[in-house]
């Protein structure tokens, strides 16, 4: 009677607790949906740039799915500076050379197959007949830590601030001490920037020793500056934390903090740059945070790019930051009016 009794008790309380009957039922079903869509055969979007190609190359190139754009010599390398197209070719007397954006491994290697392929009976009667291939970005052999260390250190960030900065902020609640700062002259912004200046500064060190830690012992490639670096981790992680502020303020407990990860967290990963996705699938990413932070990574680790080039990632970084602590001080409404 008793084991009835505590298993009626549990499934009274379920029954009640609606957040974790969605975290049960429907977070599974939206994770597995999520990836069958992400790792569902579908055409790659990759996308070349060729110089004085016959028309024979370009089909035989869309024939491995490729999708093959004219340009003159000036504008190929600008289209590939600019991530629009994955690798040029440029074909003069019977020869060709190729340059490839490395940033993006499986597109490269992908690319470079197909060119390759497609020369066969069109360009050269031989198939061992290879081209002369430069990495404008990357590397041929560049280690599979390196391809993805720099969307590594954004997630590793943002996992982790977002996750202890919830949790404090919701003991702040839970141990009542919230409510007796609310019961003082002190405002609700001031509550919430106060808390983001005081983790800020732990989230400064945290950025220089893991971004520290991967450049110089972990050897991971970093072509850019390390102060861009910093600079983009340090943002990383105080939109981590504005975030984890918010999902506190939605939560009543430890255990519905936890919730937010495979709702919040989870479907970040697959948008943040370490899975090549079909076209309609990667625009979800962009209204995603850490996709803003794995590219503006990406852009100065692997590509060596500076300020500028990562002006509206950090951009979209901070306005995001900015948005989250309105939001924060907005829901504090509830605890008290002021």
């Amino acid at each position: 009677m008793r084991v009835r009794a505590m298993t009626l008790r549990i499934l009274n309380q379920l029954r009640h607790d609606r957040r974790t009957l969605a975290l049960m039922l429907v977070a599974p079903i939206f994770l597995l949906t999520l990836v069958y869509f992400i790792l569902a055969d579908s055409v790659p979007n990759i996308k070349v740039a060729v110089v004085n190609a016959p028309v024979g190359f370009i089909n035989r190139l869309e024939d491995f799915n490729v999708k093959a754009l004219r340009y003159d010599e000036n504008t190929a390398r600008l289209a590939l500076e600019q991530g629009e197209v994955i690798a040029t070719i440029s074909i003069n007397n019977g020869k060709s050379s190729i340059e490839v954006d490395g940033s993006n491994p499986g597109k490269a290697k992908a690319a470079l197959t197909a060119m390759e392929q497609a020369k066969v009976n069109t360009l050269y009667s031989r198939a061992d007949l290879k081209s002369d291939v430069k990495y404008v970005y990357g590397k041929e052999d560049l280690p599979t830590f390196d391809n993805f260390g720099a969307t590594l250190i954004g997630f590793i960030i943002f996992f982790f601030v977002f996750l202890v900065s919830g949790i404090s902020f919701l003991q702040e609640r839970t141990s009542g001490t919230l409510e007796k700062l609310l019961s003082t002259p002190v405002r609700r912004w001031e509550i919430v920037v106060g808390y983001v200046l005081g983790f800020g500064v732990f989230t400064v060190l945290q950025s220089f020793l893991i971004s520290w830690y991967c450049v110089y012992v972990l050897k991971v490639m970093m072509i850019g500056s390390f102060a861009l670096i910093l600079l983009i981790t340090l943002l990383s992680a105080i939109i981590a934390l504005t975030l984890g502020i918010l999902a506190s303020t939605l939560a009543n407990n430890e255990f519905q903090m936890i919730q937010f990860i495979p709702l919040i967290i989870v479907p970040q990963i697959f948008f943040s740059g370490l899975f090549d996705l079909p076209p309609g699938i990667e625009a979800v990413g962009k209204v995603m945070p850490l996709y803003y932070i794995a590219d503006a990574l990406t852009e100065v680790m692997i590509r060596g790019s500076g300020f500028m080039a990562i002006a509206w990632d950090l951009g979209v970084i901070l306005a995001c930051s900015v948005l989250f602590m309105v939001l924060n001080t907005i829901l504090l409404k509830k605890y008290r009016r002021i």
